[in-house]
């Protein structure tokens, strides 16, 4: 593994918790099937790419995060139409629907995702970009490419932590994709993510961290009553706000993390 590829201490031991009452293994199993078969929609749609109408997509990917059982909130402003970088934090699977809800946009993903059952498919063949992560000479050519979808007046969502986190605690964005935006010279929409429990509680029990495999993220997901995914859309950042990418990345950073937990407060707790 290379060595300036991000990660993240995080670990389902150390951070993830089964907070909340868990659902029957019946509702667990429905809403688990109910999540496969939007998914599979996804994979016979996928062809039509740019061609399915946005509020479709908008609506298949918040029914994917209902499905899963887990209540949608998205507040803040509205979100402009034509080039636009959307950033957010990092921490579950189900982040990628709930971008989707807010605003259909090519996400950008590790190519690892390529290999997934199901969603590898439904990624490839939906317009996903992949990043090598692995390769650092790939980089200018991905930065590249983000810029063409920019310029042509379309979203692209980015994870700029480069890897997912509890959600107690949070990386840093990774500056290169800011770039795009620059080039573009589109708005970067920052957009907060927390998930918590119907009481109002923080829970970390959608987290997909470490070496959780995906089968266990999901269904720690749906086998949890009472979860709410939260997206906060803060202001967009406009392209000319700041001199380079480093100034707004870390704008789009104070914008789109949750106030900074330490590490160690994490895992020890």
């Amino acid at each position: 593994m290379s060595v300036w590829l991000p990660g993240a201490p995080c670990t389902p031991r150390a951070c993830v918790e089964r907070t909340g009452s868990a659902a029957s293994v019946p509702l667990a199993v429905l809403r688990l099937a109910a999540v496969t078969v939007l998914v599979l929609a996804g994979v016979v749609l996928s062809p039509l790419g740019g061609g399915m109408p946005a509020g479709l997509v908008r609506r298949w990917s918040g029914w994917i995060v209902r499905a899963a059982g887990v209540q949608v909130r998205i507040t803040g402003t509205a979100v402009p139409t034509g080039g636009l970088l959307l950033v957010a934090n990092h921490i579950s699977w189900l982040d990628i629907p709930l971008l989707g809800a807010v605003r259909p946009a090519r996400m950008l993903a590790k190519a690892e995702i390529r290999r997934w059952p199901v969603a590898g498919p439904v990624a490839a063949r939906g317009g996903v970009l992949f990043i090598d992560r692995d390769r650092l000479r790939a980089l200018p050519g991905t930065v590249t490419r983000i810029t063409d979808v920019l310029r042509d007046g379309r979203a692209v969502a980015v994870f700029p932590e480069g890897s997912t986190w509890c959600g107690r605690a949070q990386g840093h964005f990774r500056r290169a994709v800011f770039q795009a935006a620059l080039d573009a010279g589109v708005p970067v929409q920052p957009v907060r993510i927390r998930y918590r429990l119907a009481g109002g509680a923080a829970s970390t029990a959608p987290a997909f961290v470490g070496d959780d495999s995906l089968l266990a993220s999901v269904w720690r997901v749906v086998s949890t009553r009472g979860l709410v995914a939260e997206a906060e859309v803060r202001d967009a950042i406009a392209p000319d706000r700041h001199p380079d990418r480093r100034a707004l990345a870390r704008a789009a950073e104070r914008d789109a993390l949750p106030a900074r937990v330490p590490v160690h407060a994490v895992l020890v707790s």
